[in-house]
């Protein structure tokens, strides 16, 4: 019989449907019609489990799942024994530390002495420390943002990712404690037959992330000119250059990341580039 590997997944949340997105994208069928709580792949040697965000650290430390998908906020926060893997491309937000907007405090030093409030106790308790900073830290689970307006709290230590929440309560951000993003953890002590399942699973997910950060590049160019506008394309080694059925022509493919893609569709249409197109890619095997 095949060993399975066992993903966590959370439930709900903000992570749930990047997660879903990703095992699609990789190809594994997942089916969760009656949002049942454990699914088997149709077409790949996983298990999913879906459990709240908070639990699946010690869900995959104590081996009831091999592997899982969640923030690394709460990996930190969490402290459990896991092995981070991979950072998977979606999620980003970060853990603040955030003040009234009008109130005096300007700097972490302000926060000597002070009140904050937070869901995440540990990474601040750390942060403060690093600092030598004495707060009193109160622990709440949810609606954070309004402490300081209730009078529980000076500051807070929230996750923020647009900042609208933030700016609706009439606060600011102070410091950024820790960036996060969702992760894949695992088990520190997968058997030989799981580390083979979840090389294939990591193969995929980075044949995923690769085509996602790089766009496809085609375009027209004089071939006088092939040599500059060449010069100008980091692609993966070297682009492919096919003529065109008018002389004097040719056609250039190549692949561009997505960091680079503006700067570098512009220099191409300075150097003589025509008729470019730009297409996305659906995976990137390199």
């Amino acid at each position: 019989m095949q060993e399975i590997l066992r993903i966590a997944v959370q439930k709900s949340g903000r992570l749930y449907e990047g997660s879903m997105k990703l095992l699609k994208e990789c190809g594994i069928e997942i089916s969760n019609g009656n949002n049942q709580l454990r699914v088997t792949a149709a077409n790949f040697p996983v298990e999913v489990f879906f459990l709240r965000d908070d639990d699946i650290p010690e869900y995959v430390q104590d081996a009831v799942a091999d592997i899982g998908f969640v923030g690394e906020n709460v990996v930190t926060e969490s402290n459990k024994q896991t092995d981070s893997i991979e950072k998977l491309g979606f999620g980003k937000c970060r853990l603040s530390i955030a003040v009234p907007k009008n109130g005096n405090m300007r700097t972490v030093s302000d926060l000597e002495g002070k009140k904050i409030a937070t869901s995440y106790p540990f990474i601040l308790s750390n942060f403060l420390k690093e600092r030598n900073i004495t707060a009193s830290i109160h622990e709440i689970s949810g609606s954070v943002e309004i402490a300081p307006k209730i009078g529980l709290a000076d500051a807070i230590c929230d996750l923020v990712s647009s900042g609208s929440t933030l700016f609706t309560n009439e606060l600011k951000e102070m410091e950024v404690i820790l960036s996060s993003e969702a992760v894949l953890i695992s088990n520190k002590e997968l058997s030989a037959n799981k580390k083979i399942i979840l090389e294939s699973l990591l193969f995929r997910i980075r044949s995923v992330k690769k085509a996602r950060n790089n766009k496809y590049v085609l375009l027209n160019a004089p071939n006088y000119k092939l040599d500059t506008i060449c010069s100008l394309l980091p692609g993966m080694k070297s682009p492919t250059i096919l003529p065109l059925a008018e002389s004097g022509w040719s056609s250039v493919h190549s692949v561009i990341n997505e960091s680079d893609f503006w700067n570098v569709i512009e220099k191409l249409k300075v150097a003589g580039a025509q008729g470019i197109l730009i297409i996305p890619i659906e995976k990137m095997i390199v």
